[in-house]
């Protein structure tokens, strides 16, 4: 069944005809090796011409990834190791408030460390934490360690988790995790998007946050990187500009 774009192609139509232009950014998570999947990753945002944030694990990051970082991937830092620290009645995460702060700052420099040696300058400080899931005590400590932005999930309330720390959340994220990692509904996806930017346009959101599409390349089965693929390619064809963390840490260009 073919989805039904009307409601994004109404919604990019209103953007337009408003003369706003709405900044767009891609970020894929849980990267650690050259994969088949990586390469597809690597491809499709070569030929949609929209580089992709590559959030890679740095305890696990094994030195074939250098040879992805270039024009088309954008390396940034996804945690430490992606272990699951948190108790069993709480939601997943690696660096919640239920840890020693020290030991997560010292993870993250270690991190740093490690990604700064595989990729020299094509390393981004952006810090995404897996789960995208952070004690709100940490953010504070992050731009004494060298990190200059923030990457979670949701419309952001604020331009700066911290003073120095720029956040940049992405909105939309097309897996249902909840039944196999399979394509959630398009149709739903497609008025997800539109009410999203719907938000921003009547100032019920930051319109100058970039609006991030979240995948998961090594997941991914022939549905999801097929409406991946259509989805951007939608919201590159209409009223956008795209985002890259190499652009600077300020939000403040698009309008």
């Amino acid at each position: 069944m073919t989805p039904d774009w009307t409601p994004l192609d109404a919604e990019l139509g209103r953007w337009k005809a408003e003369g706003l232009t709405l900044p767009l950014w891609w970020r894929d998570d849980d990267a650690v090796a050259a994969t088949p999947q990586l390469q597809r990753l690597h491809d499709l945002a070569r030929n949609l011409g929209m580089p992709v944030h590559l959030a890679v694990i740095p305890a696990h990051a094994q030195d074939s990834l250098a040879d992805f970082a270039g024009a088309h991937m954008v390396p940034v830092l996804h945690g430490w190791s992606h272990v699951n620290h948190a108790p069993p009645t709480a939601k997943k995460a690696e660096f919640g408030a239920h840890r020693d702060p020290n030991i997560m700052r010292r993870e993250i420099e270690q991190g740093l460390t490690r990604l700064r040696a595989l990729f020299g300058e094509a390393f981004v400080p952006m810090f995404v934490p897996p789960w995208n899931r952070i004690s709100p005590d940490l953010p504070a400590h992050l731009p004494g360690l060298g990190v200059r932005m923030l990457s979670t999930f949701t419309p952001r309330t604020q331009a700066h988790a911290a003073p120095e720390l720029c956040q940049i959340n992405t909105h939309l994220d097309p897996i249902n995790w909840r039944a196999d990692k399979t394509l959630h509904d398009p149709d739903t996806l497609i008025r997800q998007v539109a009410m999203q930017l719907a938000d921003r346009r009547e100032a019920r959101a930051d319109r100058k946050e970039p609006y991030g599409i979240l995948t998961h390349h090594l997941v991914h089965d022939t549905a999801i990187w097929d409406h991946v693929e259509a989805l951007l390619a939608r919201l590159l064809d209409g009223p956008t500009q795209i985002w890259t963390a190499h652009s600077g840490e300020t939000t403040d260009e698009p309008t």
